[in-house]
């Protein structure tokens, strides 16, 4: 029988145009903003909900508290995040670079991620409950829980990074690369079918896994 291989995560190239200064004047809800590029952005207090972004740079975007739900985020570069809590539910992000800083909270349910790659970024409670979360790379992140319960997960990569708690609760994967993380809890074992782990992962979660399916053993 020939072994399956492995779908890696799909992450497409793109090239920013010449980009122009932008206006924080500009910045509000149900806002457009395409080819611009901010350095030093705080948002705190700017209700982003329903904006669009495309073709964009950010260099140091900062907020206590981001309210971007619905935002729509499209072949863009965010650097330097220092956000302790962002509310993005329902958000689409396409092509899309994150490249280093810190989130403390994040309220992604009901999103969409395609081909988004995320760099050196430090990641508290991660939210993508119910989401389409397809072509995603993360590394040298550390994560201290994801939760993608109900979601739908295709070739997801995780390298030089560490995640604490993972929740796959009713989740459907597919190419979900597992390898290498030391997990100290993982929720939903019953539906980690799809998911690649190593040998180590195996040992730590074959309790879990028997007494999903009532298994006992007895030595």
């Amino acid at each position: 029988m020939k072994a399956r291989t492995t779908s890696s995560p799909r992450i497409g190239a793109f090239r920013l145009p010449p980009l122009t200064e932008g206006d924080p004047e500009e910045l509000g809800s149900e806002a457009t903003l395409d080819g611009v590029r901010f350095t030093n952005l705080d948002v705190t207090g700017i209700d982003l909900s329903g904006s669009t972004f495309s073709e964009c740079e950010v260099d140091g975007l900062r907020a206590r508290d981001a309210g971007m739900r619905g935002v729509r985020i499209v072949e863009s570069v965010v650097r330097g995040l220092d956000v302790p809590v962002l509310r993005a539910a329902r958000s689409t992000w396409r092509d899309v670079i994150l490249d280093g800083g810190r989130v403390g909270s994040a309220e992604l349910y009901d999103s969409s991620w395609s081909s988004v790659r995320i760099t050196g970024c430090k990641l508290g409670f991660i939210n993508l409950r119910s989401s389409k979360v397809l072509d995603v790379l993360f590394e040298d992140c550390t994560i201290d829980e994801l939760d993608l319960g109900g979601a739908t997960v295709a070739r997801i990569a995780f390298r030089d990074s560490s995640l604490k708690t993972l929740d796959v609760q009713g989740a459907r994967l597919q190419d979900v690369d597992l390898r290498g993380l030391e997990f100290d809890r993982v929720s939903g074992v019953d539906s980690l079918g799809g998911a690649i782990i190593d040998s180590g992962q195996l040992s730590m979660i074959a309790p879990l896994l028997a007494e999903s399916i009532r298994l006992r053993v007895v030595d």
